[in-house]
C-alpha cells in the first residue's frame, strides 16, 4: 500500500543526517545505509550510496531518474541463476 500524500515521502532520519554531511564536505566516499525503505529525494542526486541488500551492499549511482523510488529497489535481495534446461531426450 503506498503512503499517502498528506503524510508524504519517508526518510530514515539517520540517512537524511549522513546525505547532509555529505552535501557539506562534498565528499565523493559512498553512504553505507541498511534503510531499503527511504524514498529518493532530490538532495541524494549525484551521491554514491551502498545500500544493504541482506548479504553485501550494492552500490548505487542516484540520478534525477530515481527520485521517487525506494532505495530498496536498486538493489535486489535474489539471484537469477538460470531457467532449467529441457533434457535432451525430451527434446529429439
Amino acid at each position: 500500500m503506498a503512503r499517502s500524500r498528506k503524510k508524504g515521502y519517508f526518510v530514515d532520519p539517520q540517512l537524511i543526517v549522513k546525505i547532509a554531511a555529505a552535501q557539506k564536505a562534498s565528499s565523493r566516499k559512498p553512504i553505507k545505509t541498511w534503510s531499503r525503505r527511504s524514498t529518493v529525494t532530490p538532495e541524494f542526486v549525484g551521491l554514491n550510496i551502498e545500500v544493504h541488500n541482506g548479504k553485501a551492499f550494492i552500490p548505487v549511482y542516484v540520478t534525477e531518474n530515481m527520485v521517487g523510488h525506494k532505495l530498496g529497489e536498486f538493489s535486489p535481495t535474489r539471484t537469477f541463476r538460470q531457467h532449467t534446461q529441457p533434457s535432451r531426450k525430451e527434446a529429439q
